[in-house]
């Protein structure tokens, strides 16, 4: 399976269709524009049909076989995309999909999107049988360093001037989120007519467009990013989030670190404790992070705080949770709390 990047798809498609793409990652704005030119190259060569599938734990394969099979009376070729979330089609979907890739139709195009595959997947049976049959596009999210480069070729697309303060401006302010971005462009786009964004306007029109989430708050914590972790728990107070939903996340994490420490110090292998322990294969590094930070004894304390804090958000505690969450959060990322005695006051029964 030839792999490509996302830059070097529209010239490839330019060439000739694959009968297979395979279309992975994590990033839902690049994964979806990836897809949307794939459809667009199928559409103009008049795969004019498209079926799509959604393959979860009791997904029937005979359905792939049925779709490659079958005749349309409104059209001569056709889409197949089938929808993978995890990766993982099993026994089942790796012999459909090699059954598939043995021979596949002229009359039809596979497009197969799932999230990031992780080198076990790349090795696995499935993945193999679709080797020589078509082509694989790993798709990358955006590093930080590269966020202002990529925003300015948008910007540069949409017709717009700009210079490397209004660059850098939207970029500290969409925080990664490249959806955002692009919403941002939209809305710059008309209200720049004529083309020309400075920093002024930039920072006049431009929302702060970060996206928080309870567990983009708990992994930034884990890697250690104080400064980070506390931005996006002030957001998540701004956004109305409620204080135990936050706190159910945190809670889960020191519970699970806990567990994983005390295997670890039974002289356990770090595969299978973190596995034990229920840590998520992709959150498996920001566990082992934390782990080398963090201690049984100190995880312990984060357990009995936050059993503090939940106690101060039932009204059986006179302290603001808000407060204490700040506390947890900044002890769980490795750094000191600012009101100790307030946190030794926390943990009183």
């Amino acid at each position: 399976m030839a792999k490509l990047r996302p830059d070097q798809l529209g010239r490839a498609l330019g060439e000739r269709l694959a009968p297979v793409y395979l279309v992975s990652g994590d990033e839902p704005l690049l994964v979806q524009e990836a897809c949307d030119s794939i459809r667009a190259a199928a559409r103009h060569q008049g795969f004019d049909e498209r079926e799509l599938h959604h393959v979860d734990a009791g997904f029937d394969w005979a359905l792939l076989h049925n779709a490659a099979s079958s005749l349309s009376l409104f059209a001569s070729k056709k889409i197949i995309e089938l929808r993978i979330p995890n990766g993982k089609p099993g026994d089942k979907g790796a012999r459909a999909l090699g059954e598939y890739a043995a021979a596949p139709s002229e009359d039809n195009l596979l497009l197969i999107v799932t999230g990031k595959l992780d080198a076990t997947a790349t090795r696995s049976k499935w993945y193999k049988a679709l080797e020589s049959a078509g082509v694989h596009l790993p798709v990358w999210p955006i590093d930080p360093p590269q966020l202002p480069r990529w925003i300015g070729q948008r910007l540069k697309q949409a017709g717009l001037e700009t210079d490397s303060t209004a660059i850098e401006l939207l970029a500290s302010r969409i925080e990664g989120n490249l959806l955002a971005a692009v919403q941002e462009i939209e809305k710059l786009k008309l209200l720049a007519p004529e083309g020309k964004v400075g920093a002024e306007l930039m920072a006049s029109v431009v929302a702060d467009s970060a996206r928080y989430d309870v567990f983009g708050l708990a992994d930034k914590a884990l890697a250690g990013d104080a400064r980070g972790a506390v931005k996006s728990l002030q957001g998540l107070k701004t956004e109305g989030t409620e204080a135990p939903a936050i706190l159910w996340a945190l809670t889960r994490d020191i519970r699970q670190l806990l567990q994983a420490a005390h295997l670890l110090g039974q002289g356990r292998h770090p595969d299978w404790t973190m596995k034990q322990a229920g840590i998520w294969t992709k959150r498996q590094g920001l566990a082992g992070n934390a782990l080398r930070r963090l201690k049984a004894p100190q995880l312990q304390l984060l357990l009995r705080q936050a059993s503090g804090i939940d106690r101060a958000i039932k009204g059986m505690r006179n302290a603001d949770p808000w407060d204490e969450l700040l506390d947890l959060v900044l002890n769980l990322a490795g750094t000191a709390s600012l009101k100790p005695a307030n946190v030794h006051l926390g943990l009183k029964l």
